[in-house]
């Protein structure tokens, strides 16, 4: 048996503008080795630092995806991932909506617990992904990466 290359682990990096799916993202990292899949969903809240909020509009860079692959690779580096999954909404979102998605499946729940926070907080800080927040009080805020 080879062991298992980035390519192999990674199942799933998208941005996409339609909603997102925790069924497609759980069958993206499910296999018969897994012991521990920990999955993260953000969802739109409705407020932002003590602000109401009434929609979100996230924008991409066009290399949004390779830089998503980047941290995925550095999280499969450092932890024994048997598959990654993440994938990321843009558009306009409503309170309530699905924003990112990410899963990583491991043989073990504490690792797959610490890598899948590993992923979405480096997706976070790293993928050019910007938040567009629109408040009750009619002013508005970039933010980004996110």
């Amino acid at each position: 048996m080879t062991a298992a290359t980035a390519t192999d682990v990674v199942r799933l990096l998208a941005v996409r503008d339609a909603p997102l799916s925790l069924d497609e993202v759980y069958a993206a990292v499910s296999g018969r080795a897994a012991g521990g899949t920990a999955l993260f969903v953000g969802t739109v809240r409705d407020h932002d630092h003590g602000r109401s909020v009434t929609t979100l509009d996230y924008s991409a860079h066009p290399g949004a995806v390779e830089e998503m692959r980047k941290v995925a690779e550095r999280v499969i580096a450092a932890y024994p991932v048997l598959a990654l999954a993440a994938v990321h909404r843009t558009g306009g979102l409503e309170v309530g909506d699905v924003a990112v998605i990410v899963a990583v499946a491991c043989a073990h729940r504490g690792p797959a617990f610490e890598a899948c926070r590993k992923l979405i907080d480096d997706l976070k800080h790293e993928v050019p992904i910007w938040k567009h927040q629109i408040f009750t009080d009619g002013e508005e805020e970039w933010v980004g990466a996110c």
